[in-house]
Parts: structure tokens; sequence; C-alpha cells
């Protein structure tokens, strides 16, 4: 499949300072390149999904991220700092976990961070306080790590992980194992740690429905290359036009209005439920009304028809299966 990228800046973060940049990151094994000049960036504060089938890249390109592997071609930037050149500043930055956390399970939650505390500089107990209230675990740090929940001990990974106050949060499948309310709360924690610390948070994922709902972009690539960056969420209604899909009694009149309004888009017409398809902006919605009700055209209903991140995933990647 050849190379399509689509650059869609993240309105809410537009002016937000670059944590992250990977600049035309390559890694090449045998002559075969698992992860091909790939370049894409994250902002201060924002939270993106990696996304792709599998075979590719995604495990390779946070590898590469966090200086796992060596990458063969490009470089990888954190908060300005080489992660090639000048890895010791780079990786300060970078809060990790890379698949499941492991802690010592006869220790206390509190113990396990403290244990961690004395491994590393510069970490305050004040500090240890802050990301245990930040992830939620007040209460259960006094317990034994073996009574923990998995999504405890998830979120006593991400408290880890946040003690030297990064820049930046690389989480693997954080929600891989929850229920639906394990899931929810990581969900809210996630935004949580993204809107009061400013940290900003890659998440690499297979739950699609989970990405849409948390992250501002989704980044997604195929054997190695970028196919596309996409907004999600809020920041699709921040972005601009939004597809529509409009129920008329009037179908060849509707038409006859759209085509007069200027900021209107046809897309098409669906004959079959007596809609028609447009692109606009939110703020242009009242005037197209207005100009259907001068017309005497009788609208039934107006509907966001934007594709799930399913529909365009699978839509962007032929079909294939996602890991």
């Amino acid at each position: 499949m050849s190379q399509i990228a689509y650059h869609v800046e993240s309105s809410g973060f537009a002016n937000a300072p670059i944590v992250l940049q990977m600049n035309e990151v390559s890694k090449i094994i045998k002559g075969q390149a698992i992860v091909n000049k790939l370049s894409f960036d994250i902002r201060k504060g924002e939270i993106v999904g990696l996304l792709g089938p599998n075979g590719a890249g995604k495990t390779t390109t946070i590898r590469m991220m966090t200086g796992l592997i060596r990458m063969s071609e490009g470089d990888v930037l954190v908060d300005g700092h080489s992660i090639r050149n000048d890895f010791n500043k780079a990786i300060a930055h970078i809060g990790a976990i890379i698949e499941n956390p492991e802690f010592y399970p006869h220790l206390t939650g509190y113990d396990n961070l403290k244990q961690y505390q004395r491994m590393s500089d510069g970490i305050t107990d004040a500090r240890i306080d802050e990301v245990v209230e930040l992830v939620g675990l007040q209460e259960a740090m006094g317990k034994k790590v073996k009574a923990y929940s998995l999504g405890m001990r998830q979120r006593l990974g991400i408290a880890q992980a946040l003690l030297q106050a990064p820049k930046l949060l690389i989480l693997d499948e954080p929600t891989n194992g929850l229920d639906p309310a394990g899931i929810r709360e990581m969900r809210e924690y996630m935004r949580t740690i993204a809107e009061v610390e400013g940290i900003s948070i890659l998440i690499s994922s297979h739950m699609l429905a989970e990405i849409e709902q948390i992250c501002h972009r989704a980044v997604v690539i195929q054997n190695g290359q970028l196919i596309a960056v996409t907004p999600l969420g809020e920041e699709v209604k921040a972005g601009g036009e939004i597809p529509l899909a409009i129920r008329v009694d009037k179908l060849e009149a509707a038409l006859t209005v759209i085509r007069a309004q200027s900021g209107v888009q046809f897309i098409r017409t669906d004959e079959a439920n007596s809609e028609v398809l447009v692109s606009m902006k939110d703020n242009e919605v009242p005037g197209l009304v207005a100009a259907f009700s001068e017309a005497r055209v009788g609208v039934y209903r107006i509907t966001d028809n934007k594709q799930s991140l399913e529909e365009e995933f699978l839509k962007w990647t032929g079909g294939n299966r996602i890991a």
C-alpha cells in the first residue's frame, strides 16, 4: 500500500509546545524496513493514540522512542533533546509502561513507590503524595500489591511513571484486561493527568472505541509507514467543518437551496432515506435551516454523519486487523 499521510493539526493544541518529534525515523532489519521514515509530533497536554494492524511497527516505534532499540535512520526528540545523541537528557522526560507494570507483590503500594524513590534522584515524599492522589490510590497505599486488582496495578504503574514529572507518558495497552468500570476509571485518570499536569500521553492500543473517547488525535501506521493523522472527539468539533445528514421532504428543492448557500459543501444524496449529505461549519447551520424554511423545504432531522474511528481505520488500512 502506498504511503498516504493525512496531516490534520489538532486545533486545541496547535499553539502548544512540541514535546515529542519523530523525524523520519526508520528501523531496518536485514534489508527490510520495519519502520519507514516515520514522522509525527505530540504537543504539551495532548493525548495521542498510536494505531495499526498486526505487524505495523507500533511496538518497534515505541521501543525506539524509549531507547530500548536503536533506530537505523532519523531521530526522536523529546523536549528538544535527541534520543540518539543526548539519551540521558531525552529519556529523563519520558515515563513509560511497556506491557505490564511489575512490582514487589509482598510490599505495599506505598513501599513500592518508596523503593523507586530510593533508586532515583529528586523524587520527594510530597511528589509521591501528589501522584497517588492524581491516580486515585490514596485508600490503597497501605495494602500489599498482591491484593490489588488489575486496574489498581495499572494505576500504580502510572503513578510510578509520573514520579519524575515527565513531559511524555507512553502507555502500551493501558486498558488491556480491565472491566468496563476499570476502563472508564483509567480514561478519567489519563484525562486528568494531561489536563492537570500538562503531560503529553501516547497510547498504543487495539481498542478503537477507547482511543476515540480519550485521545485528541490518532496516528495510524501500516507496514511501518504513516498513513493517517486524524483529530478525534472534541477536537473534531473544534476543527471546522462537520459532515451532516439532513432529512427533508423535497430532495430536489433542498439541493437547489444548498447550491445557493456559500460555505455549504454538497457531498451526495441518499434517496432511500430522503437525505442530503453536506459538510459545513456549525455556525452556518442556522442560515441553511432558515433558507430551507424560506423555500418551504421541510426539515425532519439533522444528524452528524461522521464515520467512526473503526470505519475510518478499516478504510485506511484496507480492512487489515488491528493489534
